[in-house]
């Protein structure tokens, strides 16, 4: 059987898939502007007839149907980054929180820690060879889905597609839903404006050397930090994120990559959040490197930065 034989005979239609999970599971939910949205919202639907499936994620972007009141008794988050959506579910002791350090997160998956039944992820279209990519959301989910049993993937033709360590072949895939719809955007807002953000910023920048290796996080501080640098010369990205200040200042000249000590000439990242002018900007831009974010975001592999 081809490649392409096979993975025809993997497409099925996301209430399909999602009725493989069975009560009391464990579902590894892709997070962040990746999240497939049409496979969790069928979870969503089926969840009805399902009792005590715990959903672990990251951060996640877009809809909270599936940790609202009428979720409870059938899944359950437990989000091991709270982020807006998920927040007031914890707060009333309907979801969870696991707190961890992001470096560590996908190994609680692959040493078994927290076994997983099931991983719903969402990967760009297959190449020549039959390998998708993770997409725009590589560092978190890779490892936590090639721990899973089941592999139930979102195959998106509006997933931009990666390269760095992102790849999987629809070998690997237990099901696959095709879909065709935009990412979901997470714009990082330039808080320049706000005095005491602005203030904040330019502090930070003028403590950054020509030649800087930077992690960026997520919020308006970062971002702004991004507006001082305009002045500065060959800075590098070794990050757990990205988002489009960084795509602005490779524009610029400003990040070149070429100063650092380890991945020399690339951004390094987990992931990327940002808009649909980021996305299209990564697609098989070979200036970026997705890697796990157990790799880059290991203090010691950090450390090995100069000036970083």
């Amino acid at each position: 059987m081809t490649w392409k034989e096979n993975y025809q005979s993997k497409i099925v239609d996301a209430a399909t898939a999602v009725r493989t999970i069975k009560s009391n599971q464990r579902v590894y939910l892709t997070g962040n502007c990746s999240v497939p949205q049409v496979l969790i919202q069928a979870l969503v639907d089926f969840a009805p007839e399902l009792a005590n499936v715990e959903i672990c994620q990251p951060l996640t972007v877009g809809s909270s149907d599936y940790v609202h009141p009428k979720m409870e008794g059938h899944l359950r988050v437990n989000s091991l980054f709270i982020s807006h959506n998920v927040r007031k579910a914890v707060q009333e002791g309907r979801a969870d929180y696991t707190p961890v350090l992001l470096s560590e997160l996908p190994l609680l998956f692959k040493n078994g820690v927290l076994p997983l039944d099931a991983a719903l992820v969402h990967l760009s279209p297959p190449d020549e060879k039959g390998f998708c990519t993770f997409g725009i959301e590589a560092g978190l989910t890779k490892t936590s889905a090639e721990s899973a049993r089941i592999i139930i993937a979102e195959v998106n033709q509006q997933m931009p597609r990666t390269l760095g360590d992102t790849l999987i072949h629809i070998d690997d895939l237990d099901f696959i839903v095709e879909v065709d719809y935009p990412l979901a955007e997470l714009p990082m807002k330039n808080d320049c404006g706000d005095e005491i953000v602005g203030k904040i910023a330019e502090h930070i920048a003028e403590r950054i050397p020509d030649g800087a290796t930077l992690q960026l996080g997520i919020g308006g501080i970062p971002e702004a930090v991004l507006k001082f640098l305009r002045h500065k010369k060959d800075l590098g990205v070794h990050s757990e994120l990205f988002s489009d200040g960084i795509m602005e200042l490779v524009n610029l000249g400003i990040v070149t990559n070429n100063k650092k000590t380890i991945h020399k000439g690339k951004i390094v990242a987990g992931f990327i959040i940002g808009s649909r002018d980021l996305y299209r900007w990564v697609d098989n831009n070979t200036l970026i490197e997705l890697l796990p974010t157990e790799y880059v975001n290991n203090p010691f592999v950090v450390a090995k930065n100069k000036n970083g």
